[in-house]
Parts: structure tokens; C-alpha cells; sequence
């Protein structure tokens, strides 16, 4: 009997938790082509969160700039959707880490995090707008 009640407390655990996980947010770091696709969704939110002047260098067609280290960022990332999924990068990976993981704590359903940001994709040959040029 002992053995019984404890096996229907495991079970019942496991179901609770895989419950709540399905409820959170997550985070998924993509490669450059997954990325191709993800940006092809209708609903998807396309995050670059460079500087406004690293912005202007060259940028992936159909982001919106929204400077992770301004002031007004996480006022700004509070008119995104949160049900919504979101890709984001950076220059490199670092800054789009740390915004996805805000952007979880804070609500947001389903990130998409570009591997090597901005970088890696144009080193792989990927295009880059260029406004000035």
C-alpha cells in the first residue's frame, strides 16, 4: 500500500510539472537558416537589439531596433505581444541572451535567440541592409 501511494505521488508530480512547463516561456537558440524560416511566420516579433548607431551599420531586413542598453528598453519591449514569438539578436550573442532571459522573466511565451548574432550570420554569407550605402 505504502509503495502504491508513493508511485501515485510521483505520477501525480511528474503530471503537475510538465503541466507548468507547458504554461512558461521558453528560450531556443537558432541557427541562421532556422532563423530563415521562424521570420517567415506571420506573427512573429523580429528584435534586433543592437545600439542605434550598430543599427545603422547594417541590420537583418525586417528588424526593429530596440536598444537592450537604453533606459527606456524595458518600457519599450512591453508594447511587443508576449504571446507572440519574438527572434532576436545582437552582435555576437551576448546582449540577445540576456534579453531573451528578460524577456522570459517578464512574460514572453516563445523566444527565439539568433546563434552568434549579426556576426555569424553575415560571416556566412547572409545578407545585411545597409541604408548608407
Amino acid at each position: 500500500m505504502k509503495q502504491l501511494i508513493i508511485v501515485m505521488f510521483l505520477v501525480s508530480a511528474f503530471t503537475y510539472s510538465c503541466k507548468e512547463e507547458s504554461t512558461e516561456g521558453s528560450i531556443k537558440i537558432v541557427t541562421a537558416e532556422e532563423m530563415k524560416e521562424l521570420s517567415q511566420l506571420d506573427d512573429v516579433q523580429l528584435l534586433d537589439v543592437r545600439t542605434p548607431e550598430e543599427y545603422a551599420e547594417g541590420y537583418i531586413d525586417g528588424f526593429q531596433n530596440i536598444d537592450f542598453l537604453s533606459e527606456s528598453f524595458q518600457d519599450d519591449i512591453e508594447k511587443l505581444d508576449k504571446n507572440k514569438p519574438v527572434i532576436v539578436y545582437c552582435k555576437s550573442g551576448g546582449r540577445s541572451s540576456r534579453c531573451s532571459k528578460l524577456m522570459l522573466e517578464k512574460g514572453f511565451k516563445k523566444i527565439y535567440d539568433l546563434e552568434g548574432g549579426i556576426t555569424k550570420w553575415e560571416s556566412e554569407g547572409n545578407v545585411v541592409v545597409n541604408d548608407s550605402q
